[in-house]
């Protein structure tokens, strides 16, 4: 009796995957070392390596080099803010925000650069005054930015 049901219950269940590998054409993409207009001068290319481990560690598409892709990342950051977020009873700055925004596009070389999208991504970062730094802010605001970089063009298809 219980060797019917355990073989039903087996054969119910399948793997589901949120991977949309298969609704698209994408099978690898390139990154490219993101820009940067603004005199935070080591954000982009931290936030270059960062996209690109991501990419790894999603395993939706091979990262590879820019002649063998189907469709290539690129970004510019084109501004830096930080300012502060939150005051104390005594008007003294509790938190600052740090924003930052990159323009992301994702081509398709195989067809002469056409573009597949193009966003204006916008993310903040708050750190603490007491025991954090600007550097926390940034990272904050940086892996949000990862997060929508994935996301947009891994699961928007």
């Amino acid at each position: 009796m219980l060797l019917p049901l355990a073989a039903a219950g087996f054969l119910g269940c399948g793997v589901y995957t949120f991977n949309p590998v298969g609704k698209s054409s994408i099978q690898a993409i390139a990154v490219q070392r993101f820009d940067n207009k603004t005199t935070e001068y080591e954000l982009a290319d931290r936030m270059t390596d960062l996209v690109i481990d991501a990419f790894l560690d999603d395993g939706t598409f091979k990262v590879v080099s820019a002649e063998n892709a189907d469709a290539a990342l690129s970004g510019v950051l084109t501004r830096y803010d930080r300012k502060p977020f939150e005051y104390d009873e005594n008007d003294v700055v509790q938190s600052y925000s740090v924003t930052l925004t990159f323009d992301v596009t994702l081509t398709d070389p195989r067809d002469n650069d056409a573009e597949i999208w193009r966003e204006t991504m916008v993310q903040e970062g708050v750190y603490l005054v007491a025991g954090e730094t600007e550097q926390d802010g940034q990272a904050k605001a940086v892996q949000r930015l990862i997060a929508s970089i994935i996301n947009r063009t891994t699961k928007s298809w």
